[in-house]
Parts: structure tokens; sequence; C-alpha cells
């Protein structure tokens, strides 16, 4: 699992005491969690009634871009289908200052910078907050539409080829049969096709040639067979036909309803050829995206591979916009927290801590210790036993100190 805790809490004289005094607390013994500096710029406070109201604003988009990043993520896993092993390689953020450089999600998260082009901290904090929800909203629009259009066509390419499987009861006759093993233009003859049962061949030999009246003798031919049947190919006369198949379903051979169309047979081929290719143009070559050994020595970066489709191209670029604006939601949420908990002027240490899931029980019991001063209220119910009434913890997940959780798992499976 990768899960990281963004916590704050007031500086001390300086910062930095608070982040020494958070590392000696944390990793004294049995280093409880991996933590990092997370870097949060001077932003505009504002007014209080405005942070106030941002607070539950910021809450409700970081649910919405939260969402829409695990459904790029999804989408991707459903669209690479048996290649979902590849997944994860495809889920990266751009590094921002090399604007071609992917990172991945641990490393951008431990490495954070915010950007200054895409979110200006000269614009306020609610103009911040509007740019990333119009920014998150067309790419959940977007999502959609892509996504149905290449629903439509996996869906329709997998109609097709639903024709071509299966038994010979239900399945499509066009690739097994040949034209000569039909009677054509002919205005008195034609040839139908029985799907005949294993076990009665011996009787369809025995009694075809008198199921009705003007079945031409030894006209009967086995064209092919599965598992469980065989296709044979019978000529009679036109006006034999309705007898014919009265007489054939009552022994058990199934006439199937088939006219020789040599263009309807050639379209259908030609419509599931462009289907499959349209298909895997959405997504080929996904195989190809390797790290660049020099980058990955240097940076542990990749780069978007130009010979990927564009489907996947689309969702590898919006999952990295989606998730940078979900971790700059996180940055903004954590600003506005701590304002508001520790007062102006600003002074507080952001920091990313990443426990292992043996040591979040601990490492929880520890930063409430060391926080506890922060909000004796807050402290008094955490120490508590007690059930209160209204109040449910593990759902508002309140603490002393400003805390956000940044889960990583995405997907709703393992890769």
């Amino acid at each position: 699992m990768t899960e990281f805790w963004l916590i704050s809490a007031p500086g001390e004289k300086t910062c930095q005491q608070t982040w020494d005094k958070m590392m000696a607390a944390t990793t004294r013994t049995n280093n409880l969690s991996t933590n990092h500096k997370f870097s949060i710029p001077d932003l505009k406070v504002g007014t209080l009634d405005v942070l106030v109201g941002l607070s539950d604003e910021l809450a409700k988009l970081d649910s919405f871009v939260e969402s829409v990043v695990k459904k790029v993520a999804q989408y991707m896993a459903d669209v690479l289908e048996d290649s979902r092993d590849k997944v994860q390689e495809n889920l990266l953020a751009n590094g921002g200052t090399l604007m071609c450089i992917y990172f991945d999600l641990v490393t951008y998260i431990t490495r954070f910078q915010w950007d200054m082009a895409k979110y200006p901290i000269k614009q306020s904090l609610k103009n911040i907050s509007e740019i990333i929800s119009k920014q998150i909203t067309q790419i959940d629009n977007d999502l959609k539409t892509r996504a149905s259009a290449y629903n439509n066509l996996k869906g329709n390419l997998q109609n097709l080829e639903r024709k071509n499987a299966g038994s010979l009861l239900t399945r499509s006759l066009g690739d097994i049969v040949k034209k000569e093993d039909f009677v054509l233009d002919s205005e008195y003859l034609i040839t139908l096709l029985v799907v005949v049962p294993k076990t009665s061949y011996s009787d369809w030999d025995k009694t075809y040639e008198t199921l009705a009246e003007m079945v031409v003798p030894r006209s009967s031919n086995l064209l092919c067979e599965d598992n469980d049947s065989g296709l044979f190919s019978v000529t009679l006369f036109r006006k034999a036909i309705d007898d014919f198949k009265h007489k054939a379903r009552e022994n058990k051979f199934i006439v199937r309803d088939f006219q020789y169309n040599e263009e309807e047979m050639k379209a259908d081929k030609e419509e599931m050829t462009r289907l499959s290719t349209d298909k895997k143009k959405q997504f080929v070559s996904e195989m190809c995206v390797h790290l660049s050994y020099c980058l990955k020595l240097h940076f542990n970066t990749s780069c978007i591979s130009s010979s990927q489709g564009p489907l996947v191209r689309w969702l590898k670029v919006n999952f990295s916009e989606a998730f940078i604006a979900w971790i700059h939601i996180k940055a903004l949420r954590v600003f506005v927290e701590s304002v508001l908990r520790y007062g102006l002027p600003v002074n507080f240490q952001a920091m990313l801590l990443q426990p292992s899931k043996k040591t979040m029980k601990k490492l929880r019991e520890v930063l409430n210790d060391l926080y506890k001063h922060l909000d004796s209220s807050a402290a008094a119910i955490i120490d508590s036993a007690m059930d209160i009434p209204g109040l449910n913890l593990s759902q508002q997940e309140y603490y002393p100190y400003v805390y956000y959780k940044i889960d990583c798992n995405l997907l709703d499976f393992k890769v």
C-alpha cells in the first residue's frame, strides 16, 4: 500500500524546530514513518469568513477531484485490458519544471513543488480553487465523451466477434462456407445449411433425401464441425423448403437461415477489420512505454511515448493533470485549515509522513501525544474510551493537528 499523511503543526521559534521535533518523535525508535517537508508557498490569506466558507468548498472539491483521478486510472486499466500489468507505468505525474518529464506518484508527492504557472499564487485562494474545479470538470466531461465513443467501438466489435464464435447453431457462417458449396442463380434449386448433432449423422444420411419431396439425391456434404454438431449442405427445389424445414425440425436437424451473398460477407469482414484496427489504434504500442535509461538514472522519470495510441495518450496526460490538481487541493486545504486553527501571521510547517501498515497505530499515538496541547478538547475526546453521541471520529478523522490522507491506491484491483 502507498498512503501518506499530510499534516501541519504551528511553527515553534522557527518552522525548522517544528520539523526537528516531529522527526525526533517519529524516528527516535522503530522509525515509525518516512518523512518529508511539504512545500506550500505564501498564498493570499483573505478574510476569515472567506476561509471558513472555502474550507467546506475545498472538502467537496477534494472528493470530486479524487473521484476523477480514480475514474481516469480505472479507465486506463479497462482500456489496457490484458496488459493491466502496464497500468502503473502509465499512471505518472508531470514533473512541472521539465514539461515532458513524468515522475511516479510517490516521487511527485515527496518532491512536491507548487506549479506557479497553472495556479498563480497572486490569485486569491478562491480563484485558484475555481481554476482547479473548471479544469477537472472539463477532464471529467471529456472522459465521459471519449469513454462513450470507445465503449461503442468496443461493443460493436464484440458483437461481431460473438457472431463469429460459439456453436454452429448460432455463429455466423460467412467465414466457413465457400461459393462452390451452393447452387446459385437458379430459378428452381436452392442450397440449405443444416446443423446436425454428431450423434445423428447416420440418421441424417439415411433420411435427408426423404424429408421432403424434390430433394436432390446425394446432394448433402459435410462442410465443417464443432464439438457437438456438423454443418451439412443439401440442395432441393425451392417449393419444398417449408416441408423440408418442418420435417428436419421434427428430427432435430436445425436448418440455418442463411443466404450466400458475397457482398454482405465482404462488408462484414471489412467492418470487423475496421473496428479491430480502430480499437487497436487507441492503445497500440502501450507496451512500448519504457523508461529512458538516462532519465531513470538521474531522475527516476519517464516520458510519454509518441507511439502510444490517442486514447491511452489522452488518459496518461489527463491522469497526470488530475493527480497534480488533487495534490494542489491537498496543499490548499492544509494552508486554509492551518490558518484557521493556528491563526495569523501564517506560521506553520507542512509535513508529509509515509507510515507502514504496521506502524500506523503507534504513529497516531505518538502524533496525538506530541500535538495534544494544540487542541485540548480534541485531545480529551481522542484519549477517552467513551462513545460520544453525534461524533463519529472514524469518519471525521479529527486530530489536534491538521491532517489529510493521500491514498495512492487508485485502482479497484491489484496489478
